[in-house]
């Protein structure tokens, strides 16, 4: 038996993805969360001395599909700027083995979209025929891709800082949905929007749901600044919170932490996660006021995709 895991690298990683249903990958890990198939522990920061960087350990286990895997991504203090990678490792729960061994780059992006677009389509209203988004790229693009099927939309619209003068990537866009409106402010895009994705690398907020004409699914994803947040934290008080995983959340989502910490928000106020909305244990919710929904990414949702590109090979 070779011990000797298979090298996916980032461009064989992408080809890959297209052959597989991420979304629909990712709704069975979550079904199986809430099954007690699966085990998603908080994730691990280690420094590394002298103020060189650090990593962080994504780990999860799914045991219905036999492997357990980390995602390791450092962050390399360099004079030329800080380098940060991310692999994941699958291994055997049978054997003990490594089975794999994948460049993380396209599993983030997939799974950060993938997983809000199973957000969306668990909370946003069936009716939502408006659909917004903050941001313009990779990740953005990537949240384009999954959810532009998901509901009747008759109006997409996206707004981002001087994507105007960014022919190319208005060009990536248009590609991926050719209904898109390319908008000049963000009040134009979020306007009279039903669900509203912010997919930026903001440390601030990027929009005030109280500014808004009506209620609207606001969803948010993070980024690697600390304790960064899309939303002002204190209108955590106004919304019904959801998030990926009620377990894991709180604890890193610099949103929830502020408003915790200053504004009198508690993680009891979430009123569900998506294992809870996928095994129907929380019902989709009503819109007299806005819903978030915020995700940080899981290790699982990682382990889940290289599994599934593992199980491709012949």
């Amino acid at each position: 038996m070779s011990n000797t895991p298979q090298v996916i690298n980032q461009h064989q990683a992408r080809e890959l993805l297209v052959q597989v249903d991420v979304p629909q990958i990712l709704r069975k890990m979550f079904r199986d969360l809430a099954a007690g198939q699966a085990v998603q522990p908080a994730q691990q920061l280690v420094e590394f001395p002298q103020g060189a960087g650090d990593f962080i350990n994504y780990l999860g286990v799914l045991a219905e599909d036999g492997v357990y895997g980390i995602k390791t991504s450092p962050y390399i203090v360099r004079e030329q700027g800080p380098l940060v990678t991310a692999w994941t490792v699958l291994m055997s729960m049978q054997t003990g083995q490594p089975l794999l061994l994948c460049d993380a780059g396209e599993l983030t992006t997939a799974r950060t979209a993938a997983t809000t677009a199973v957000a969306v389509d668990a909370l946003a209203p069936l009716t939502a025929n408006r659909l917004a988004i903050i941001g313009s790229g990779k990740v953005a693009q990537a949240h384009l891709h999954y959810v532009k099927g998901l509901r009747d939309w008759q109006s997409i619209s996206l707004y981002a800082p001087n994507l105007s003068e960014d022919a190319q990537t208005v060009s990536l866009l248009k590609n991926i949905e050719p209904r898109l409106n390319i908008v000049e402010s963000r009040e134009a895009a979020v306007q009279d929007a039903d669900v509203i994705m912010l997919c930026t690398s903001s440390a601030g907020p990027v929009i005030d749901p109280s500014s808004l004409r009506k209620p609207a699914l606001i969803t948010s994803i993070s980024t690697n600044a600390p304790r960064a947040h899309e939303v002002p934290p204190q209108s955590l008080n106004d919304m019904q919170v959801f998030c990926d995983y009620r377990l894991t959340t709180p604890g890193a989502a610099g949103e929830m932490l502020i408003a915790g910490e200053q504004h009198g928000w508690n993680k009891s106020a979430i009123v569900g996660d998506l294992p809870d909305l996928l095994s129907d244990k929380v019902q989709r919710p009503g819109y007299d006021r806005h819903v978030f929904f915020r995700s940080i990414g899981l290790g699982l949702e990682d382990i889940a995709l290289a599994n599934a590109i593992y199980r491709l090979q012949p």
